[in-house]
């Protein structure tokens, strides 16, 4: 079962917290890590990690019962994936390098590197990408049609569409009819990644 952002950052946390000091930090610890003032919000998505087999609980009542299910119990690693921006779901916009980080499973990654990119604009939202979302992207300069892109357009713009060759010419397409088709000759276009999963934030 797949975590939301908030969660595999709390996993996260948990998993570094226990590897530094031997035991689990309290719910009010991680409320203060990711200011979180109300500890029946940390509650809800410590039981959602208990609840997908991320974390168990060794003893009740206690305010540090918490563990992590190890790799040995059918659970998989975390890794850091790089969120190098944002990218426009509209019109091609300049993607910003700003050098962050997520933790995420490891199994959400692409079969190669993958990346993160924020999503401005709602020309995807029929593809349930939202403004605001994250796109988890594995990098490739390849791509099959109807696959959705990150696409360079003339070497200095980049958006995400859905990419369909046409000849000697590539239709970015977005999913959304009020937003325009983007067709241009397939030598202004390199594609620089593949889109494998979406990430939601919902309200903590």
């Amino acid at each position: 079962m797949g975590l939301t952002p908030r969660q595999a950052e709390i996993l996260a946390y948990v998993t570094e917290y226990s590897e530094e000091q031997g035991y689990a930090p309290t719910l009010q610890e991680i409320g203060n890590r990711f200011g979180l003032s109300s500890v029946a919000t940390v509650h809800k998505h410590v039981a959602h990690l208990v609840e997908k087999g991320f974390l168990k609980r060794e003893r009740r009542n206690a305010s540090r019962d918490l563990a992590v299910v190890g790799r040995s119990d059918g659970t998989e690693g975390l890794a850091n994936v790089p969120l190098l921006g944002t990218v426009a779901a509209g019109l091609p916009i300049e993607a910003l390098t700003e050098q962050e980080e997520i933790v995420l499973p490891e199994s959400w990654l692409g079969r190669g590197r993958t990346y993160a990119l924020r999503v401005r604009g709602d020309s995807m939202i029929e593809e349930q990408i939202r403004d605001g979302d994250t796109v988890l992207v594995e990098a490739r300069e390849t791509a099959r049609n109807g696959e959705t892109v990150i696409a360079l357009v003339d070497g200095d713009s980049v958006t995400l569409k859905q990419f369909h060759r046409e000849g000697p010419n590539v239709r970015l397409q977005p999913a959304n009819p009020t937003v325009p088709v983007l067709v241009v000759p397939e030598e202004r276009v390199r594609v620089q990644g593949v889109v494998v999963g979406v990430l939601r934030r919902f309200a903590s």
